[in-house]
Parts: structure tokens; C-alpha cells; sequence
């Protein structure tokens, strides 16, 4: 259970709008209670079918290849008969109840799985009127993402793939079996996988990918059929009545719209399909452009959930094609945009920098890592023939094929590669990223800086924001050397949560032991520094960017953190400038997070030397900072990273600490050497 003052922030971020609408929304649910507390005798109208039948309500396939044909021409590639080995494999485990998810490796889910349990903790959740759960309330429901996780049931396309590349039966049956016991235990509105209208969307579309792949099968018989319709037809009606609105219309939105769009697509012969259909359409016409800046980045300021919703619109618009009702050219161009944002910031090296939230979250395993962004790069390359796609994918994907067929990957080698492979410095002006570069792609020696001055995020919330204004990244050799130390946890551990959104777990200034943004709850921000780009000339070498925040300006005396980096490619050397603009005494702190494979060593005086693994980098600290070490500290928190929901390693922390009385300029330098070998 949430505070009171918890629920007033709340409030305050909401218009006047956004409260009417969630206080009729409170009515809606209070009703809702009485019909399912009547074991839902109660059924909505327009829940029902128009016919019956598996096949009289298909639009779409979403596969063309006939089942067992991977498995045949596989048979003299040794390349592809591994790959698709490895899919075997991990449906096979799937067939066990086996699941790797988060931080949990082949954990078993039950027998049969038991879909309401935070199986890390091995905690049940309630079964209750999903409403009245609060999600965010651990020691009550578990943790939330640890049971969501199974129930989007992606695992249902990887035992699909199976089953289509290799025609073995067994793994068609195992989702009819686990369909069944899924549908026997998440009775409508009961239980957490009702709570959050953006998991149903997810599982809606897996399950269309998963039914379409083992159509041939007959695995799902006409009982099991009928219970899955009308499962399918209460997930897109709970959505259609429940979309998110006002401060909480995010990525959420977008996957609630998706998921109808493509359930109504494929299953036609829905009654009200036309009219859930239309909405969809024009919401996910809408957030595209709403929720994405003209330059193709994220609103949310979230890199990891960019290409989460570069997934939904693929699949969304996929399902449009293939069904004739095509989405109009903006939505297209602006979706170009979004994989050009990918593109650019993967020139530095395959790693992202992970500024703002990032949970795992992906919308369907179609390859060898569903978050993979070369291989969704390689979708790119194909939809669009970009040719600068095509060189950072370096090859056609396994998804570029489960998505467009046997001609996807023909699309994909038709397009030309780029003579010139060189990496320029670029801006995202809108989203506020500036990306200092010098090489070419896939060298070795290439440099890229990746600088935010971007908002801290999106609409009143600002909910999957960090407290990173002027923080950045740098990517040598290829690997990451200094890094966004990540997200780690949203729900079970508030202190870390905490940690990984504030100004200290940034590469940027800290002043006062004070976080630039005000943090009033999980996904809640109220006072938010404002930054703002005061210079930006890119250049063959590097070039040169500046920037400033006012998060401390509320402070009883002012301060303005400014900060310049200046790349100078040749000269291998990147120029860290701050800016401390006061009149009195303040405490600074200037942060530099390494990468967790990083070796951090003292040559001298505020002197230090990194092993990079492929490269030496060698940093060098105003003399005026006394320097302090940190790795896989607990108390304080610091000196860690994070690369996946639930996943965290010790990862060298360098913090140079002043007071400084006025104006004060602090002046750092990094070298970066050439990579091992390199000539």
C-alpha cells in the first residue's frame, strides 16, 4: 500500500482530465467486482463470436515457410543446422518447463506450471480481483516483473519455431498444454496477469505468433479452441475499455494498442474485431509520433525502451500490410527515424548506453537474443534497404526471416553496403544526445562519445527518467570503458532502485550530495533540472560540445553546472570541462563509472590507467580532486553495473571530490591508446 503523500504527488502530476477519467474508472472497477465475484456469470456482449471454426477468422500468416522446411534445407549448412540446434535445444527445455528469465537460468515453473508465482521468491500471488492488487507491493504479490515475465508467454514462440522449422509435434503440444493450464488458472479479471493491460497486449501477440506457427498441427483441439477465443476476446476487450491515459500513456499505450491491432487482425471474425480494430489504428498513428521526437528518439529518454517499441510497431505494422489496411507514410517514415536512432548510437560498438530505465522487455523471440539490435537492425536493412542497416547488422537475422519470409532476406542482400564506412559525430538535437566519433565502423580504434542533454523524460511523470543531465558515455576499441551504470530493479529493493536513478550512479557532477532531479517515488519525479545544448560543432577529428543544467539552481545559492567535452580523434584524447558557476562554498563531486571487464589502476597523482581488454585508456583528474576508488561497494552504494533486469556486477567507480568557493573550472583528460594489435 502506497503513503498518502505518495497518492497527493500522484495527484498533482494528473490533470483535472486524467482524475475525472480515473474516478469513473473506480466506478467501472467497483462494478466489475460484483460480476466476478460471481464466478463471471456475467458476460459482456460484445466479448462473442461471429462464427466458429480455427480458420474463418485468419488475416494474416506470419510465416510463409512450410513446416519442416528449415530443418530440410539445414541439413548441408552447418551454420544454420547450428543455429537452429540451439532453438531445438531451448524448446526442448521449454517443453520441461524450463525458463530462463532475469536473473533465474532453467528454473522450473511446475508441473503443471504454476502461472501465479514470483518464482524467484518463490512467493504466490493473490488470487483477488485484479484491481484491488498492488502490483508495486512486494511482500504481498511477489514481485511483479518476476511473474509477468512467464505469462507474456514468449516461450510459445520459441516452441512455434520449433515446431515450423523441424515439424516435430511434440512442440506444437506442449502450448496447447500450456494454454490449457494458463486458461484453467487466470480465470477473467482474477489474479495478477489481468492487472496491467500492457502484459495482455504482449501475450496477445505472442499468442498469435504461436498459434499461426503450429496452425498445421490440429494440436488444439475444438474445446480448447473455443476457451482460447474467448480468453482472447476478454484480453482485448479488458484493453479496449482500459487504455492508459493522461501520466501513465507510455510505452504502456503503445503495446495495449498493438496487441489489439494484431489480435483483431488475425482473428477477424471477433465481433466489435472492426471497431477494437480501428481504435488500435488510430492510437498507434498517434504515439508514434507522440511519444518519439522528429529526430527518431525516444520521448521517454529510455534507450532500452526505444527498441522495445520498435518491436510493437514492426509487428503492428506488419499486420497491416498483410492485411491490406496499410498505415499511411508518417507512420512509416517516423518508424525509419527510430532504427536510424538505433543505428547511429550502435556505430560506437554493439552495447547501447543505457541511459534512463531499462527492464528486458522485448515483444517476441524471433532470434538467437530477442533484444538483439543487430538482428533488429537486419529487420531495418530489409524493411527500408538502408544500406548503413545492412553494415551495422552485418548479416540477415534469423527475425528478418520469421518476419518477412525467405524474401526478407533476399531484400536484405540486395542492398548495397557503403563504400565509405566511416563514423561522423551526430546530433539528436530533439532528444538531446550528441555522439562525438572518429573512425569507421568496426574498427578497432573508433572512439564514440555519446553526451546527454536531453530532458530528464517524458510528460508529467517523467517515470523511466535518471538524474543523468551532462552525464556520458565512451565506447573505444569497440567495448564499452565508461558507462551508464544501468537500471538493476525496479519493485523488491527500493535503496538500489534508488541508487541506479540517481546523479551519483551518472557519469556527471553531483554538488552537495544532491541529486539535479527530485525523486518522490519509483516511477515519480517532481522538481527536474532542466538541461539545454550551449554549443555544438562537430568535426572530422571529434569536435566539440557544451551543455548546462539548472537542477541546482534551487539550492540556497544557485549553481549552474556547465560542462564542455572536446574529441580530438587523432590525438586519441577526449577533454572533460566543468563549469561550477556559484557565488559561495559548495561540495563537488565528479563521477567516472567504468565498465564492469575494466582494470583500474593508480600510475600516479590523480593518474590512473584502465585495461579496456582490447585497449589501454588512461585518465587523468583536475589536481585540485581528491580521488576515491570504488567497486562492488555496498556501503555507500557504488561502483556497479548493471546489464539486465536483476543482474549487477562490481564495476570500477573513480569520484574526484572538492570544495570549491565561486567559479570553479575542473579540467580532466582521457587517452585512449590504440587497440591491442592494431596497426
Amino acid at each position: 500500500m502506497q503513503k498518502l503523500d505518495w497518492y497527493y504527488r500522484r495527484l498533482k502530476a494528473m490533470s483535472a482530465d486524467e482524475i475525472a477519467w480515473r474516478v469513473r474508472s473506480s466506478l467501472r472497477d467497483r462494478t466489475d467486482r460484483l460480476f466476478v465475484s460471481r464466478r463471471q456469470q456475467w458476460r459482456e456482449p460484445s466479448v462473442f463470436l461471429n462464427g466458429h471454426g480455427w480458420s474463418d477468422g485468419h488475416g494474416f500468416r506470419v510465416c510463409e515457410m512450410a513446416v519442416g522446411e528449415i530443418a530440410a534445407r539445414s541439413e548441408d549448412n552447418p551454420v544454420e543446422k547450428a543455429r537452429y540446434a540451439s532453438l531445438f535445444a531451448k524448446a526442448e527445455k521449454i517443453v520441461e518447463h524450463r525458463l530462463s528469465f532475469f536473473d533465474l537460468t532453467d528454473v522450473h515453473l511446475g508441473d503443471p506450471i504454476v502461472w501465479n508465482r514470483d518464482h524467484k521468491r518463490g512467493q504466490d500471488t493473490p488470487m483477488v480481483f485484479c484491481p484491488a492488487l498492488d502490483y508495486r507491493d512486494v511482500d504481498a504479490a511477489g514481485d511483479c516483473k518476476f511473474v509477468w515475465e512467464p505469462n507474456r508467454h514468449h516461450q510459445l514462440v520459441v516452441l512455434g519455431r520449433a515446431y515450423r522449422a523441424s515439424g516435430d509435434i511434440r512442440f506444437a503440444e506442449a502450448i496447447a498444454e500450456q494454454l490449457d493450464s494458463w486458461l484453467q488458472q487466470n480465470p477473467y479479471g482474477v489474479g495478477m496477469n489481468w492487472r496491467s493491460g500492457l502484459e495482455l497486449g504482449i501475450r496477445l501477440i505472442n499468442w498469435v505468433w504461436a498459434l499461426d506457427l503450429i496452425a498445421e498441427s490440429q494440436a488444439i483441439g475444438p474445446e480448447l479452441h473455443q476457451r482460447l477465443m474467448d480468453s482472447i476476446s476478454r484480453h482485448i476487450w479488458e484493453i479496449d475499455r482500459k487504455y492508459s491515459r493522461g501520466s501513465s500513456a507510455n510505452n504502456h499505450l503503445i503495446g495495449e494498442a498493438a496487441g489489439v491491432f494484431i489480435a483483431t487482425n488475425y482473428f477477424r471474425n471477433l465481433k466489435n474485431a472492426a471497431t477494437w480494430r480501428r481504435r488500435s489504428w488510430e492510437i498507434l498513428n498517434r504515439e508514434i509520433i507522440n511519444q518519439t521526437y522528429p529526430d527518431g528518439g525516444t520521448q521517454e529518454q529510455a534507450i532500452g525502451y526505444h527498441l522495445f517499441v520498435v518491436q510493437f510497431f514492426v509487428a503492428a505494422g506488419l499486420a497491416s500490410r498483410a492485411t491490406g489496411q496499410e498505415f499511411p507514410q508518417p507512420y512509416w517514415s517516423r518508424l525509419e527515424k527510430m532504427f536510424a536512432f538505433l543505428a547511429i548510437l550502435s556505430e560506437g560498438g554493439e552495447n547501447l548506453p543505457q541511459f534512463g530505465d531499462g527492464d528486458d522487455g522485448y515483444v517476441l523471440d524471433l532470434g538467437s537474443h530477442a533484444r538483439s539490435v543487430r538482428e533488429w537492425l537486419a529487420v531495418g536493412a530489409a524493411l527500408f534497404g538502408r544500406a548503413d542497416f545492412k553494415t551495422l547488422a552485418g548479416k540477415c537475422a534469423e527475425p528478418v526471416e520469421w518476419l518477412l519470409g525467405k524474401s526478407g532476406c533476399e531484400r536484405f542482400e540486395a542492398v548495397d553496403e557503403p563504400r565509405d564506412k566511416t563514423i561522423c559525430s551526430s546530433a539528436f538535437s530533439d532528444t538531446g544526445y550528441y555522439l562525438l566519433q572518429h573512425g569507421e565502423v568496426d574498427s578497432p580504434d573508433r572512439i564514440s562519445v555519446v553526451f546527454d542533454c536531453g530532458p530528464l523524460g517524458m510528460g508529467a511523470l517523467a517515470a523511466h527518467g535518471h538524474a543523468d543531465a551532462l552525464s556520458f558515455t565512451l565506447r573505444a576499441f569497440g567495448v564499452d570503458v565508461l558507462v551508464d551504470p544501468g537500471t538493476f530493479d525496479y519493485f523488491s529493493y527500493p535503496a538500489w532502485r534508488q541508487y541506479f536513478r540517481s546523479t551519483r550512479a551518472h557519469n556527471t557532477v553531483v554538488v552537495d550530495g544532491r541529486d539535479q532531479s527530485e525523486m518522490l517515488g519509483l516511477f515519480l519525479w517532481g522538481r527536474r533540472a532542466v538541461a539545454r545544448c550551449q554549443g555544438w560543432e562537430p568535426a572530422e577529428t571529434g569536435g566539440k560540445v557544451a551543455g548546462e543544467h539548472d537542477g541546482y539552481a534551487c539550492l540556497p545559492d544557485p549553481v549552474t553546472h556547465r560542462r564542455t567535452l572536446r574529441l580530438d580523434g587523432p590525438g586519441r584524447t577526449l577533454h572533460i570541462c566543468d563549469e561550477i558557476v556559484a557565488k559561495a562554498r559548495h561540495d563537488v563531486e565528479v563521477y567516472f563509472h567504468f565498465a564492469e571487464h575494466c582494470v583500474v589502476k593508480p600510475t600516479g597523482p590523480n593518474r590512473y590507467v584502465v585495461d579496456a581488454g582490447p585497449g589501454i585508456v588512461e585518465i587523468e583528474l583536475d589536481s585540485r580532486l581528491a580521488v576515491e576508488s570504488f567497486c562492488g561497494s555496498e556501503n555507500p552504494i557504488c561502483g556497479w553495473a548493471s546489464r539486465g533486469y536483476h543482474h549487477k556486477q562490481p564495476a570500477p567507480t573513480l569520484i574526484g571530490r572538492s570544495t570549491c568557493e565561486g567559479n570553479t573550472l575542473l579540467a580532466c583528460r582521457i587517452g585512449i591508446s590504440p587497440a591491442v594489435g592494431s596497426k
